[in-house]
């Protein structure tokens, strides 16, 4: 018989074939979707009152008969249907009106016992409910919609909240009681619910306690199944074999010595955990975490000298091909002293040389994109792997990579950078199976950017300023939310915002665009007009955000900034500021909530990403802070802020799970890994 979890939704009563395809569009293929179907929040309609207690403007719940019902047409409108009810308990009688729902009729009669829930509003002939939700009261069955905290679910058009719920609870009553791939010791330990019960509760609790406790399973869950996979890849990694680098110590010294700046103490640190990592015959996996300007790529520099000088390869692998020029020219002049030979690796080199012609890379590093692990690509003696803004670098990836490196039986080691402040507590839970690495200081001499709020009145100066510095050479960046002029929400995009100042303010400057939408190409043409300072003024939306190095620029304008995350924000600003020369960040706001200025103005006190990521985590909440897309980041984010204990516990228990062999002996949690595997985990 085929698992009742995966069989269709169309086996429900009410999904016909166009019910489906709404359904589909919300990723609802099967009754285990729909059971994993959490809703976004709830209404509480379980505070039900006597009906002569109701008055005017109250949003209430009543129980009662109905002792009326009758359709009729509008007088005026008579394509309007009314239809209108009585419904009375021991204490006093209510007027019920539908408009334009006369199949009501059809579904409850006189006699019958409902919930009614809904706003009170008194009219001409008295108080009354209009359009109120109903439900009818059948002996044996639980209500649905009214009379209980009733769930509310993220919805599509042609979906009703009712319908949902409908659907809902019948894929719970066909697959409940299910299996529990929670070990029963560790539910036992933390007074755990079940999981059949937890899932139940999360969608039809019975009370706020109950709630409480299906919210803490399913977030212990999350928790404990993705620091498990953190442990088993840390096994897995400890099989593998890499090739043993010894420490250059008298050479790095050297090295460091010949540095302009002096090191800040967090860099040396990095440096030696590195260096104590790739001393071991298993592969290295660590994350370097450092705020804009911190100086992670020194960092990972040090560490390719020390496997350069060990005779052996290393690769660098950047998100972009417009960085991994960048990162070409800076590695060029860290090493111009010293006998580094380097190459550049992308889809555009790969193209120039002919099919069938890529020869195995023998220069000590490779700077490239995703390029240099597509078929055809080999490297001569490939011991380190630096991967920037990638740390979620995949195990496929890896394995690509451990096929190219020139010897299959050894893998190189990999060292993960990101310029996204995250918190130790979040990083630890996020990437449990990296170690981790943090850059929490600046370099000593760095300037301050200073940052200021820019309300609707003062554009114009603004706008002033921002002329003034590139009449002294200066450039500026200007970042748009969006790119379309279709945006919803009102906010500027690129485009609109283009035409808006190349016809106003800066008519006479040299404006251009950049944005996702253009080609790789053309992206990196306007870069290097940027950089060459053909350009005083560039408009981009977030491609912008990370790495990007123009030292020449020293004002970064953000347009609707309150759209933005602190922690995004903060990135935006890190691309000013590279120099000795003065740089300034302009927050256009036209939001006056009390709310925005307080999240904005963090961003004027402070310049700690770390601390930045942190306040928006309390003031925002972290859907916003982190985005939608980012495949149960935001989740773990909210829980690591505000339930640390929680984070903890399941932290132990997945240790526990794999000491006491319960997850070796669990087919349907080793089912539930691969699940999160596939679906949650970005390879």
């Amino acid at each position: 018989m085929k698992n009742i979890l995966q069989q269709p939704i169309s086996e429900l009563h009410g999904v016909g074939p166009a019910m489906e395809k709404k359904l589909l569009h919300l990723g609802l293929r099967t009754f285990e979707d729909l059971i994993w179907y959490l809703p976004r929040q709830y209404e509480d309609r379980s505070n039900v009152i006597d009906i002569i207690d109701v008055t005017d403007g109250m949003n209430v719940t009543i129980e009662g008969d109905i002792t009326k019902l009758a359709v009729r047409h509008g007088y005026r409108k008579k394509r309007m249907t009314i239809t209108q009810a009585e419904i009375a308990d021991d204490t006093a009688e209510i007027q019920i009106t539908w408009f334009n729902q006369p199949y009501i009729a059809n579904s409850l009669k006189v006699g019958d016992r409902v919930f009614i829930s809904g706003k009170v509003k008194k009219t001409k002939y008295g108080i009354g409910f209009q359009s109120p939700v109903y439900e009818k009261i059948q002996t044996g069955k639980t209500t649905v919609h009214s009379g209980r905290i009733v769930p509310k679910y993220p919805l599509t058009q042609g979906i009703t909240q009712k319908q949902l719920r409908y659907f809902v609870k019948q894929a719970l009553e066909k697959c409940l009681p299910i299996e529990d791939y929670l070990p029963a010791e560790i539910i036992k330990a933390y007074s755990l619910m079940t999981l059949s019960v937890a899932l139940e509760q999360i969608h039809f609790p019975d009370t706020d306690e109950s709630y409480s406790k299906a919210h803490t399973r399913i977030d212990f869950d999350d928790l404990y199944i993705r620091q498990l996979y953190g442990l088993l890849q840390r096994e897995a990694r400890n099989t593998e074999k890499a090739e043993l680098i010894p420490f250059q110590e008298k050479d790095i010294k050297k090295f460091v010595q010949s540095l302009p700046y002096t090191l800040t103490d967090a860099q040396r640190k990095a440096t030696w955990e590195i260096f104590q990592d790739i001393q071991k015959t298993s592969p290295m996996s660590r994350l370097i975490i450092g705020d804009v300007g911190s100086g992670k790529t020194i960092v990972a520099a040090m560490a390719m000298f020390n496997v350069i000088l060990s005779g052996r390869q290393a690769v660098f692998m950047a998100p972009t091909e417009i960085l991994a020029k960048q990162h070409l020219a800076t590695f060029q002049k860290l090493f111009k002293n010293h006998q580094v030979t380097i190459e550049l690796m992308t889809s555009s080199t790969r193209k120039k040389k002919r099919k069938g012609q890529i020869p195995t890379l023998q220069p000590d590093i490779i700077i490239g994109t995703h390029a240099l692990i597509q078929s055809g690509v080999t490297f001569n003696d490939l011991a380190l792997a630096v991967i920037d803004e990638q740390h979620r670098f995949g195990v496929h990836q890896r394995h690509l990579l451990t096929q190219h490196s020139g010897d299959i039986k050894t893998a190189p080691h990999f060292l993960s950078m990101t310029a996204t402040p995250i918190p130790r507590t979040l990083a630890l839970a996020l990437y449990g199976d990296l170690d981790i690495s943090i850059i929490d200081d600046m370099p000593p001499g760095r300037k301050r950017v200073h940052t200021n709020i820019i309300p609707p009145k003062k554009r114009p100066s603004a706008y002033t300023f921002i002329q003034e510095r590139i009449a002294e050479g200066e450039q500026c960046f200007i970042i748009c939310p969006l790119i379309d002029p279709s945006d919803s929400l009102g906010v500027q995009s690129v485009t609109d915002e283009y035409e808006k100042l190349i016809s106003g303010p800066f008519k006479k400057l040299s404006v251009e665009m950049l944005h996702g939408k253009m080609k790789s190409a053309e992206k990196n043409a306007v870069m290097q007009r940027m950089k060459n300072k053909e350009i005083d003024i560039l408009i981009a939306t977030s491609v912008i955000e990370v790495g990007v190095d123009i030292p020449n620029a020293t004002v970064m304008m953000i347009e609707g900034a309150e759209r933005f995350g602190l922690a995004q924000l903060h990135q935006f600003r890190g691309r000013v500021g590279r120099s000795n020369t003065q740089s300034y960040c302009l927050l256009f706001s036209n939001s006056s909530s009390p709310k925005t200025t307080e999240r904005l103005q963090a961003l004027v006190d402070s310049n700690d990403g770390f601390a930045l990521a942190e306040k928006d985590l309390a003031l925002r909440g972290a859907g916003e802070v982190f985005g939608t897309d980012q495949s149960g980041f935001s989740e773990i984010a909210a829980l690591t802020f505000q339930r640390p204990d929680l984070v903890e516990s399941a932290g132990i228990a997945a240790e526990k799970s794999l000491k006491e062999g319960w997850f070796e002996s669990s087919k349907i949690l080793q089912q539930k890994m691969n699940t999160f595997i596939h679906n949650v985990h970005l390879e």
